[in-house]
């Protein structure tokens, strides 16, 4: 089952990817029949029980008798977790025996597993290849839909700037042009994999007030519509059949209450045709938030609101109907909620297919050497003093130290409980396979537990640093402190491991730090002691593999940062794209300044170093001045690779408003492409911007097109210095946002 990417799937000027398909996939709503006609057809033969069964999302139950016979009586219409292949058949076979034979939906939280792991979506977003983000997210499909699973709750897509939220490692960072690129391309890669998506969570579930998971967020209107709605608004672009909405308050309403968000907003604006589903017991939550005294009421507030689907909360099939028979929910909202689930059923081709779907397996060997691929790309090099990396055979003797060395664990905590995975190779076997003729190395656990929590033989560890020309030390984020519910309030090395780094580095060796992890770190305590430190994420099957390939120079380092690295947690939330104060930063006591600290973070968004080197220039911008309505143009600039070894750059393009009516961010990115560069090669990338690109929205959701001048910068990351300018010219242009 092969699949190859395009060449030109490394670049992106509004989200844009591409991928060679060669299967199935699932179709587009516009590529199928009128359907409407059969969804009013079936609904009018429908019982309120039977409407009330289409609207309820349960998980699998143990045993399952009882619940196949609920689905018989049309009581279930979608289902979760339900994964062995016999089971589905169980499940869709009770389905077609019901009284009007409607297919369920069956779900998962696919989101980078299902068998073999890719790397998490924060990983895959470092690589800046939307192309090659589609693909790893294909073959997830791909594996999931052959057991016969066909919706994903996924992608989650929300922004965050807070590295304490947990669930950064499921998004794409905090850039709205770069999370927008991987929102589409993973929609696109679920679907041609043959799932349905939930793109996730609607919306600013990634602006909890102190990082702290559920917890509500305050968004002005107009930057709900400039950072947090884009990703959203690709994803519904790529396809996405189905929104899942999310848990916290946004501005004090809860979002599974607020009709303004999930009816106004995404129906009305941005024009949502699927369904939306709640999160697991949100109807019920609404008690907790204080806006309904019983689920009764939740109930109400929920399906007046906006949700379709109730997601293992039991309330709509507890309450709907006496809500309906009591007047307080009129039977018209049901309906059009069902018509919602249906017309998503019919556009899956649910109905057309009366056997569940389970196409074969793709090969293992290929989804393993995609999965290899994706880790590598991921990779981010935050520092390399002295070239201390890669090493080379002239380093004969390594010591490697930290028991993850040794851990076999893909770390992900997704895809189906009880799954036999596949092999993952430790990184400590994956070094010693590279080791040259000549070269040794030794290896140390340092801890006394596998998670670097606990404090091992310290002083063993440093007498073996001691015998080494380079020492790498290997730490790790992993034993459930990321994820969904793990807010931090402290975002340095956990446990023991910073003790351990500080100790040896009294061995006076180089130290190479390699930090596995799931979110933005404040490494302030590290730096002082480390030659060079590379990100290796939550790597998946084949990720300790391709550190091992970084690490001795196998492979260059060609991930970049998706979102800033603090150097303190003072410093949050941060990024690369905040206002302008009247006050810059400065030495004087009165700037926008901390008195302890830098305002900069340690390592800002969109840097990631190379083995390679890379020079920039000739920033050429074809005309000064562009049209507010409907203009465009083109921005050039050479990059050069200096070096003698073949690289992967990412292009950055910045842009920054410098006059308008608001106060406009210092810098936005509208656009980059991954390039390959042969040594000694040079290539001139070149953008086209549209004036619709350099808008911004007011408090009132508009779009506005201003005239004024624009700073343009070009580099490797968030901080490029190569810079020119050009001017917007015409009318004022305000339009209502899409």
């Amino acid at each position: 089952m092969p699949f190859s990417l395009a060449p030109a799937c490394r670049r992106v000027l509004v989200g844009a990817g591409c991928f060679v398909f060669t299967t199935m996939s699932l179709p587009a709503m516009a590529d199928l029949p009128p359907i409407d006609a059969r969804v009013e057809t079936l609904l009018s033969r429908m019982t309120t029980a039977e409407k009330i069964g289409q609207v309820n999302l349960v998980s699998r139950g143990d045993p399952i008798d009882g619940q196949l016979e609920r689905v018989r009586k049309g009581e279930i219409g979608l289902m979760l977790n339900v994964v062995e292949p016999g089971e589905v058949r169980a499940y869709q076979a009770a389905a077609r025996q019901s009284r009007l034979g409607i297919p369920l939906v069956m779900g998962l939280d696919a989101i980078t597993v299902f068998r073999i792991a890719m790397p998490h979506p924060l990983a895959l977003a470092a690589t800046w290849n939307p192309g090659l983000v589609e693909a790893a997210t294909r073959a997830v499909a791909q594996e999931t839909a052959a057991n016969g699973v066909n919706w994903t709750f996924a992608p989650m897509v929300d922004l965050s700037r807070d590295p304490r939220w947990g669930r950064v490692v499921e998004g794409a960072g905090e850039d709205p042009v770069l999370a927008s690129a991987m929102a589409a391309a993973r929609v696109r890669g679920y679907r041609a994999g043959g799932l349905a998506t939930a793109v996730k969570h609607f919306v600013g579930y990634g602006a909890p007030e102190a990082g702290r998971d559920y917890n509500g967020a305050a968004i002005p209107a107009s930057e709900l519509h400039d950072r947090y709605l884009p990703p959203f608004r690709a994803a519904l672009d790529a396809g996405s059949e189905t929104v899942m909405a999310a848990f916290n308050t946004v501005n004090g309403v809860p979002v599974s209450a607020d009709r303004r968000l999930l009816t106004d907003l995404l129906r009305g604006r941005l024009g949502f045709k699927g369904f939306v589903t709640s999160d697991y017991n949100a109807i019920g939550e609404l008690i907790n938030h204080g806006v309904a005294a019983d689920l009764a009421e939740a109930t109400r507030k929920a399906l007046l609101a906006g949700i379709d689907v109730d997601m293992e909360g039991a309330a709509y099939e507890r309450h709907l109907e006496a809500e309906i028979a009591g007047g307080r929910v009129p039977i018209a909202t049901l309906d059009e909620a069902v018509r919602r689930v249906l017309r998503v059923k019919f556009g899956m081709g649910l109905f057309d297919r009366p056997q569940p779907q389970m196409p074969p397996q793709p090969a293992e060997a290929e989804v393993r050497a995609l999965a290899r691929d994706a880790a590598r790309q991921s990779l981010v090099l935050l520092k390399n003093e002295r070239e201390t990396l890669p090493l080379t055979p002239a380093t004969r003797r390594i010591a490697v130290i930290g028991a993850w060395a040794e851990n076999d664990y893909d770390q992900s905590w997704w895809g189906p409980a009880g799954l036999t995975r596949p092999a993952t190779e430790t990184l400590l076997s994956a070094l010693r396979s590279r080791l040259a003729t000549g070269q040794s190395l030794e290896y140390a656990r340092g801890f006394g537990d596998g998670c670097g929590y606990e404090q091992g033989d310290v002083a063993g560890a440093v007498e073996t640093a001691r015998r080494a020309d380079v020492v790498v030390m290997i730490a790790a984020e992993d034993c459930d402190i990321s994820g969904e519910g793990t807010s931090r309030a402290y975002l340095g090395l956990t446990g023991a491991q910073q003790g351990l780094l500080t100790a040896l580095a009294a061995a006076g060796k180089p130290l190479v730090l390699v930090v596995a992890t799931a979110r933005p770190l404040a490494l302030t305590a590290t730096e002082p002691f480390t030659a060079a430190t590379l990100i290796g994420w939550y790597g998946g099957t084949e990720g300790r593999t391709a550190i091992a390939e970084a690490l001795v120079g196998e492979i260059t380092p060609s991930g970049k940062l998706p979102m800033s690295f603090p150097r303190s947690v003072g410093q949050i939330p941060i990024s690369y794209d905040g206002l302008p104060t009247s006050r810059p930063p400065g030495n004087d006591r009165y700037t926008s300044r901390y008195i302890d600290e830098a305002t900069t973070p340690l390592y800002p968004f969109g840097h990631g170093l190379s083995y390679a080197r890379f020079d920039y220039a000739n920033l050429v911008i074809k005309g000064s001045e562009m049209s507010t309505q409907s203009g465009q143009i083109e921005i050039a600039v050479t990059v050069s690779n200096t070096s003698q070894r073949a690289a992967d750059e990412v292009v950055q393009l910045y842009v920054r408003q410098k006059v308008a009516s608001r106060s406009r961010p210092v810098r936005q990115l509208k656009a980059f492409e991954k390039v390959r560069l042969e040594a000694g090669a040079r290539r001139t990338v070149t953008f086209k911007l549209n004036s619709s690109d350099l808008g911004y929205h007011d408090d009132e959701g508009r779009l506005v097109i201003e005239p004024g001048p624009f700073d343009v910068f070009a580099g490797g990351s968030s901080t490029a210095s190569l810079s020119g300018g050009f001017g917007l010219t015409g009318p004022l242009v305000i339009a209502e946002p899409r």
